[in-house]
């Protein structure tokens, strides 16, 4: 079930599927925020926003109006032994 980047808890590990908005495309994926990509939700300032992510290596800190133009699909976290 695809959810807005905004609704997912912190810990939670998603599959990037699409943006809402073409404008905010360019930006996202000069950061390496693509569809394909897995996110996880790294934290979640005090008042809700902005929201920390971890993606393709390194944090990445949205603004929840960015968040919420980014469809996701929450997928089972990978341990690494």
């Amino acid at each position: 079930m695809n959810k807005r980047l905004s609704e997912i808890e912190v810990g939670k590990t998603v599959l990037v599927k699409h943006f809402e908005k073409d404008d905010i495309f360019l930006k996202l994926m000069e950061m390496g925020c693509v569809p394909g990509e897995t996110i996880i939700i790294d934290q979640v300032a005090p008042l809700g926003d902005p929201i920390s992510i971890l993606v393709a290596g390194y944090h990445l800190s949205l603004r929840l109006d960015e968040a919420e133009n980014i469809w996701v699909e929450e997928i089972k976290a990978i341990s690494v032994i």
